[in-house]
């Protein structure tokens, strides 16, 4: 007999049903009860930050955000959303590929001999919930870079084996968003267990949920859930395509990839240039930002040691560094590396953009340099240029 709770099928095939907010304390309650961590938005320290959460009730119901260049700040809302805020300090990058792991330890011991140990790494089954269309895309990239070649990260690859998708698309785009002109939302296409889009209207406060693999199916089926109306779907179409018309960033539309290979002589790189601090701040908070070091160290008696890898930047003077010294010793030339290599040669190196539009990467500059506005600095340059020649 079909499941009246989930006879409604999504325009992909996908199974549909509406929750409200006894349905997404289920959707917590029941990703816990399958031993799955679940990591999601909460408010902590005046942000909306990524934690472990308990209960559906920790997630940030009433709170939104209020971003700029170089400008972050939560904000109460007249209403009850749960997912009205834009992409915050972290991504789930943090989890995936977390910012300091141990890969061996060593001890010598009273014979003198070593004992050298690899790192186990723990078993853990994440449930991300709320990721953004943005970071979804941003998963993707990283599953091309940690898995997709030659070499594969084994600690990468058992954390993002087991993770179990809950994609919320996004209805309110922050003033840095610019998801649109990275292909990348504000509505979610594939990659996800489950999809969620929240609805406020004068019918109530729901969820449109859709399915997108067999677990997200047999999730949903376990949840207290309404079948799927037209009503409900309107509303969620509506909302997103809103969305998509009042993205508060964008790029030139252009082909990026050829601007930033015919830009790199421009002038404009010594103008954004002068105003960076080379902090890296910008690759800490990208969701898509991979470079790792490694350190050693050891305790005060020499006889234990271990080998830690971290996240690196190539801001760091250090980055490139050879016998002879680094290979981009100024600040321009790191500039230009970063934002060079991830909207441009990223094609090259790994097939698509390594921008997803989240961004992250304005709201938390120090100095508030947004790549948008010196893409677009770039553009007119470029064209003024060809226009006196």
């Amino acid at each position: 007999m079909t499941d009246p709770g989930l006879a409604g099928a999504g325009p992909h095939g996908q199974v549909e049903a509406v929750l409200d907010r006894d349905g997404l304390q289920a959707l917590v309650r029941v990703l816990r009860e399958r031993d799955r961590t679940v990591i999601g938005p909460t408010v902590r320290d005046r942000a909306i930050v990524l934690a472990e959460i308990d209960s559906a009730e920790e997630l940030p119901y009433g709170w939104g955000v209020e971003l700029e260049a170089g400008q972050y700040r939560i904000s109460r809302r007249e209403d009850a959303a749960v997912f009205a805020h834009s992409a915050g300090p972290q991504s789930w990058k943090s989890y995936l590929h977390p910012q300091r792991v141990r890969q061996w330890s060593a001890d010598r011991g009273a014979d003198g001999a070593l004992t050298v140990r690899a790192e186990e790494q723990p078993e853990v089954s994440y449930a991300f919930l709320g990721v953004r269309p943005c970071d979804l895309r941003a998963i993707r990239i990283l599953d091309r870079v940690m898995t997709g070649g030659r070499f594969t990260d084994p600690a990468y690859a058992s954390r993002r084996t087991r993770a179990f998708l809950v994609a919320v698309e996004c209805t309110e785009p922050g003033a840095t968003c610019f998801c649109v002109s990275m292909d990348s939302g504000p509505a979610v296409d594939d990659g996800y267990d489950l999809a969620l889009t929240e609805v406020l209207d004068d019918a109530g406060h729901r969820f449109l949920c859709r399915s997108g693999t067999e677990e997200g199916a047999a999730v949903l089926a376990a949840l207290p859930r309404r079948v799927a109306d037209d009503t409900t779907r309107l509303a969620a179409a509506d909302a997103v395509r809103e969305a998509a018309e009042h993205m508060g960033r964008s790029m030139p539309p252009v082909d990026l990839r050829t601007l930033m290979r015919d830009t790199l002589e421009a002038d404009r790189w010594d103008d954004v240039t002068s105003r960076c601090l080379n902090c890296g701040n910008c690759t800490m908070v990208c969701p898509t930002c991979f470079c790792t070091t490694t350190e050693d160290v050891t305790d005060l008696t020499g006889d234990h040691a271990e080998r830690w890898r971290r996240w690196d930047s190539c801001y760091d003077l250090d980055f490139t560094l050879l016998h002879g010294g680094p290979v981009r010793a100024s600040r321009r030339s790191r500039y230009r590396q970063w934002l060079t290599h991830k909207v441009g040669t990223w094609h090259d190196q790994f097939g698509s953009s390594g921008c997803v539009g989240c961004g992250r990467c304005i709201v938390w500059c120090p100095t508030g340099i947004d790549l948008t506005e010196e893409a677009h600095a770039l553009h007119r340059e470029a064209t003024d240029r060809r226009t006196t020649e």
